[in-house]
């Protein structure tokens, strides 16, 4: 079972590590699925379909590390934009996947959770989600949040939104709105900030992935399309993760001097 989460999602020190200096959160765009089914010959979907197995394998891996937080990039605000016969294909495969990987991750004791506006799904998806979240509630294991029609500008704007409301209804004032503030009203709130992000598919740039709370986040980019980025892959972030010394705005020697403290 992972190590107990923050109440407060704070990441803000190089103490802040799980196991053996692995991150405790990871967060991943799963890039070149796409571009993996072209180079082969085959239509996109099997790309995608390619894709949900590495999820499985990525979930899997991270639960016997004991990394206690995966964030994936499934399907992005922008990514409506894209032709309508595979956005229907994409939201198929996700209630097919909803449908058929929630008893297994409820089995594995994996806590799914579904971030983004989900009104804009068919109502038998946000079904499914609702359904999906329910069954795996109370899961201490791994918590798995799939990032659904989601973008860190919305993420951001719908936290302002709330704390207008509170200032319009009197219960903060202006003058008092802090970071903090803002913070605890994003997805993700109750939980570390990424300390690990991975972009696949060669592309490097969080494409509004999460914005506020990479602000400390690692950064790691491989050209591996996602279809490919298996263990050995995924152990090489993992790896570079692990060499890097985290400062969070201090010096070098000041974060020697914490860690043997």
């Amino acid at each position: 079972m992972s190590a107990p989460i923050s109440e407060h999602g704070s990441n803000n020190g190089p103490d802040q590590y799980g196991p053996a200096g692995l991150p405790r959160h990871v967060a991943i765009i799963m890039d070149g699925n796409g571009r993996w089914a072209e180079r082969q010959h085959k239509p996109r979907v099997a790309g995608h379909r390619a894709g949900v197995e590495i999820v499985r394998e990525i979930v899997k891996i991270c639960g016997e590390l004991e990394i206690q937080v995966l964030t994936l990039f499934a399907f992005s605000s922008e990514n409506w934009r894209r032709p309508q016969k595979e956005v229907g294909l994409l939201m198929e495969m996700f209630l097919i996947a909803l449908e058929r990987e929630a008893k297994k991750l409820h089995r594995n004791n994996v806590q799914l959770r579904v971030i983004g506006d989900i009104s804009a799904f068919a109502e038998k998806i946000q079904q499914r989600i609702k359904e999906a979240e329910t069954l795996t509630r109370d899961n201490t294991g791994l918590v798995l949040n799939i990032a659904a029609n989601y973008g860190g500008k919305w993420d951001i704007t719908q936290a302002v939104q709330q704390l207008a409301q509170q200032i319009q209804q009197g219960n903060l004032a202006p003058q008092d709105l802090t970071a903090e503030h803002i913070a605890a009203k994003l997805s993700l709130n109750d939980l570390p900030e990424p300390d690990l992000f991975i972009r696949t598919g060669g592309e490097q740039r969080i494409s509004n992935f999460l914005i506020w709370q990479l602000a400390y986040t690692e950064l790691y980019f491989t050209p591996i399309l996602w279809p490919d980025f298996r263990r050995d892959e995924f152990e090489k972030a993992l790896l570079s993760f692990s060499n890097r010394q985290r400062r969070f705005g201090r010096t070098g020697d000041q974060v020697e001097k914490l860690k043997n403290a």
